[in-house]
């Protein structure tokens, strides 16, 4: 497998993304600078996590503008696999190639901590080592990962099967509206686009694979996508 992580200015989680990347496939990916224009041979592509272009303007909005966006959205439409992560998730509504918006958390405070996620579709490249419905645990980042959608959007994504993962307590509950710590719709933490080869979450699974991490619960993801496009 060979992928590309994109690197803006302010982006600062490219080198654990390359790191749990190489951890589990065994093979270095490559850093890609956002004013590149070309991505050939790419298995997979992944906007990491970080505060591109100081998040001025709009978190995520600046950098969709980026030179090379052109090609990872033309790629992306093309079947090839993307992964976005946090900021990159800002990135990825920005440019609609999967549907929402990310607000302000409703604390209206910057959130870093650990938080529990249900696994929501088990039957995609990103997903498929995964059991139904288990439960994992990654840090948050964020001070905009508030995710919004209108209702009839909603019931499209859950009717659908593209809601990836939801914020749920220890035992797996996601169903109480306050357990999302951004305040997101759903508890929705991570979606998929209608074909399941695109997906973001806010999130960081990156910060969660290797051994001294003290938890490996993004492991699954890693793997998931390394045997599927292997």
């Amino acid at each position: 497998m060979k992928a590309a992580i994109i690197v803006f200015p302010g982006t600062n989680r490219e080198k654990d993304m390359a790191m749990a990347l190489e951890h589990v496939s065994g093979k270095k990916p490559d850093l890609v600078w956002h004013k590149e224009t070309s991505l050939s041979n790419y298995d997979l592509i992944v906007l990491p996590g970080g505060f591109s272009y100081g998040d001025y303007l709009r978190c995520g909005a600046m950098a969709a503008h980026s030179p090379i966006m052109k090609e990872v959205i033309a790629k992306a439409n093309a079947g090839t696999r993307l992964l976005a992560v946090c900021n990159g998730f800002q990135m990825l509504v920005e440019t609609g190639l999967v549907p929402g918006g990310l607000l302000h958390n409703a604390s209206l405070k910057f959130i870093c901590k650990q938080v529990h996620l249900k696994v929501g579709n088990t039957a995609t490249d990103f997903t498929r080592n995964f059991s139904a419905n288990e439960v994992i645990q990654v840090p948050v980042a964020h001070g905009e990962g508030n995710y919004f959608v209108n209702a009839d959007i909603l019931k499209k994504l859950e009717d659908n099967n593209q809601i990836a993962f939801r914020y749920c307590n220890e035992n797996g509950d996601s169903d109480h509206p306050d357990i999302a710590p951004n305040g997101s719709i759903a508890n929705i933490a991570g979606v998929f686009n209608e074909r399941k080869t695109i997906m973001g979450m806010m999130p960081h699974p990156e910060d969660a694979v290797v051994p001294h991490a003290g938890n490996q619960s993004g492991t699954k993801l890693f793997s998931s996508i390394v045997e599927a496009l292997a």
